[in-house]
């Protein structure tokens, strides 16, 4: 019985580099997710440059999606303490 040797990467394939997303802040993140999807959209990029964009653009709204619900909790939170305080002693 043979072992398979693991197949090489395909050079560029994949090769989106996301390691810098989870620095962004929301308006960074939005701003570069809106022109990544502006690339895609005019074409023109070959298919690993469109799967790289692919990639990060998915990372990019990740990165949106989390600032955006932590915003929420937080509001959620002080709308919360907000009304507790607004209500008289019993």
């Amino acid at each position: 019985m043979t072992k398979e040797q693991p197949q090489p990467a395909v050079e560029g394939f994949s090769s989106a580099d996301v390691s810098d997303v989870d620095t962004l802040n929301y308006e960074q993140a939005r701003s570069e997710l809106i022109q990544t999807v502006e690339r895609l959209e005019t074409g023109g990029a070959g298919l690993e440059e469109s799967l790289a964009l692919w990639e990060r653009g998915e990372a990019l709204a990740r990165r949106c999606e989390a600032w955006l619900t932590g915003a929420r909790q937080r509001l959620e939170e002080v709308r919360a303490e907000t009304q507790q305080s607004a209500q008289p002693e019993a």
